[in-house]
């Protein structure tokens, strides 16, 4: 029976809606940067030192300065509402975690799949990786300083997308900047959905 009561008045802990959005891309290219950015809480980081014994497996070509790598993922939280929160995760870059993904991709709502324009194929196998088990994504373009700029549409015919996934131009260091992209993943998963819903 209905007791006109909010959850509040009458003690009750109302358990927040959870979804779970990945974000995923190459080596070194601001996926930990983007995830500490947007995160209301301080972010769960499992950064490990580069040395030597990496050289050879690690291509540093336009993050020469990087000193540090994922070497599980990266957690953040953001709070929409009582009822609603997001958990990001960051996915590690490196060929030889990629054992890790089929975890962190389990009951995801879907990714944002980060590149950078100075080593664009890096983030093919994350694309791959997305198209393959239907998991919706959109991608964002850190545009990195010094970095030469493409446009959307450049972006798009070099990753050869799809017309309906969305390419945002951003900066993993913004807050703001970061946030946009991830409206743009929630409104392209709400549009796919209602076009399912409207085909049958």
């Amino acid at each position: 029976m209905d007791s006109g009561l909010s959850d509040q008045e009458t003690g009750k802990r109302r358990i927040p809606l959870a979804l779970k959005i990945l974000i995923a891309g190459g080596f070194g290219v601001g996926k930990t940067t983007l995830v500490g950015a947007v995160s209301e809480i301080r972010p769960l980081q499992t950064e490990e030192v580069l040395t030597d014994a990496g050289a050879g497996t690690d291509d540093l070509y336009g993050v020469e300065g990087k000193q540090t790598t994922t070497v599980a993922m990266d957690f953040g939280r953001i709070t929409i509402n009582e009822d609603l929160q997001v958990y990001l995760f960051g996915t590690p870059g490196q060929d030889r975690f990629w054992f890790l993904w089929d975890e962190l991709a389990f009951g995801a709502l879907g990714a944002v799949v980060l590149a950078d324009t100075r080593r664009l194929a890096d983030c093919f196998p994350s694309v791959d990786y997305f198209e393959r088990r239907g998991i919706p994504f959109v991608v964002g373009v850190n545009c990195f300083d010094g970095a030469k700029r493409f446009g959307v549409e450049a972006v798009r015919s070099a990753l050869d997308l799809d017309p309906d996934v969305p390419v945002v131009l951003c900066d993993a260091r913004n807050r703001q900047s970061g946030k946009v992209v991830l409206v743009a993943l929630v409104e392209h998963v709400a549009a796919r959905r209602a076009e399912r819903v409207a085909a049958t």
